[in-house]
């Protein structure tokens, strides 16, 4: 880029400095720079306070290629209305400077009269930033303030969120896929992403490096349910998980082994709870004092030892779900209640096949005891975790002693009294 240097010193020849100027911009304004002195004409000042009278008006540098790069001014708009800098004979704009706002312009190349300019942002007044400069993700510059924004994107496939997602929003519009979760400490505090299901299926948001999604691995978004999931910068939580109408019922997988689990308010809101994991000693599931209804599926290897629920407020009735069994639980705020009484209009009803430790049919007190299924075609019945009696198509078979006051046998014909710990 060419240069003018003085061949007495070697320094850059500056077009003469004139330090400020009021200008009033009444008409699209050619200005010059002020050699020798000249200052009949319009002329270009380092500091130049502008006014215009209307709107639409522009004011146009001096050739550029008859001073040095780095050559500047600085013009403030100190009238009402916004005016245009160009370049020389308003070929380009350089800047548009609205009411209020200063903007400090500078050639960086200058091999023709229109050269090319940068200009940096003073801000309004004497030191506020401009708007458009300082928007970042989650904001829109909108004339001289910042707003929010949150520019939508589509999920077409399995899909992992990265710290450029900052308040952008996600909607999906497929059928059933996983989407991922970066750590929250990786993306920090305050951190956020909306989305949105759209779709046909489930969108399950999944957690990494064990980090909990409102205390969860992971959360379901099913169609027409939408969050804001947010870090916390050790976890996420969600604001406003809009629930469907359409699909209320929420599903929570609890793995146990032994002694008393507590469950969040989250993992109490699903509906469906399947209760997994091999039993090493008896499990008590706390749930929160609240109303609700569960569907409760007990899928652990048992061992003997049982699964119970309760609010765990003292006095309060409880349920114990056996392995392999299901029941249907409402809660009234303290105690677990049976649903399943009755089957109102129904003709027959199935129960699980059970055990002679886990009958399918079995006393709340006491689990052990009840009726079950031992094989194809018979009929048990237990006592104490024991079967005692088996019955099949030919017949009853009593497994132990038979005791007796008085009993009538009819095999042969024979009235018996008093049958006393003996095979007949």
């Amino acid at each position: 880029m060419p240069s003018f240097n003085s061949p007495f010193t070697g320094n850059v020849i500056q077009p003469t400095d004139v330090s400020y100027r009021a200008v009033t911009l009444s008409a699209n304004t050619q200005l010059q720079w002020p050699i020798n002195g000249n200052a009949t004409d319009d002329y270009a000042a380092r500091i130049m306070n502008v006014t215009a009278t209307a709107g639409g008006l522009s004011l146009y540098m001096p050739p550029a290629n008859q001073a040095s790069v780095g050559q500047d001014a600085l013009i403030r708009n100190v009238g009402g209305t916004t005016f245009t800098v160009k370049d020389y004979a308003g070929t380009n704009t350089i800047v548009s400077i609205a009411a209020g706002e200063s903007k400090y312009i500078y050639i960086t190349a200058n091999s023709n009269e229109q050269g090319t300019w940068s200009n940096i942002a003073f801000g309004v007044g004497t030191s506020n930033a401009d708007a458009a400069t300082l928007a970042g993700a989650g904001l829109l510059a909108s004339g001289a303030t910042l707003n929010q924004s949150h520019p939508s994107a589509s999920i077409t496939a399995s899909y992992t969120f990265v710290a450029g997602d900052r308040a952008k929003t996600y909607v999906w519009a497929g059928g059933t896929t996983n989407a991922y979760l970066p750590t929250a400490t990786s993306v920090g505090d305050n951190w956020f992403v909306l989305v949105k299901n759209n779709g046909t299926g489930t969108l399950t948001l999944n957690t990494t490096g064990g980090n909990l999604l409102d205390g969860l691995s992971t959360k379901s978004f099913q169609p027409g349910e939408s969050a804001i999931v947010i870090s916390i910068g050790t976890a996420w939580v969600t604001v406003g998980f809009g629930q469907s109408t359409t699909f209320e019922f929420g599903l929570l997988t609890k793995p146990v082994t032994t002694g008393s689990y507590t469950l969040t308010a989250s993992e109490a809101s699903n509906v469906i709870q399947i209760i997994t994991g091999v039993l090493t000693g008896n499990v008590t599931l706390v749930y929160p004092p609240v109303v609700n209804f569960y569907a409760v599926s007990n899928q652990t290897t048992a061992g003997g030892f049982t699964v119970t629920l309760t609010t765990g407020i003292g006095g309060s009735a409880t349920a114990i779900v056996p392995a392999n069994g299901q029941a249907t639980l409402f809660c009234d705020g303290t105690n677990f209640y049976n649903a399943n009484t009755t089957q109102a209009g129904g003709t027959s009803f199935g129960v699980v096949d059970g055990s002679a430790g886990s009958p399918s049919i079995y006393f709340s007190t006491e689990t052990n005891t009840g009726l079950y299924r031992p094989g194809a075609g018979r009929f048990g019945i237990s006592v104490l975790g024991t079967q005692v009696v088996d019955i099949d198509a030919n017949g009853l078979e009593v497994i132990g002693d038979v005791d007796g006051v008085s009993a009538s046998f009819t095999g042969t014909g024979t009235f018996v009294s008093g049958i006393a710990g003996g095979a007949f």
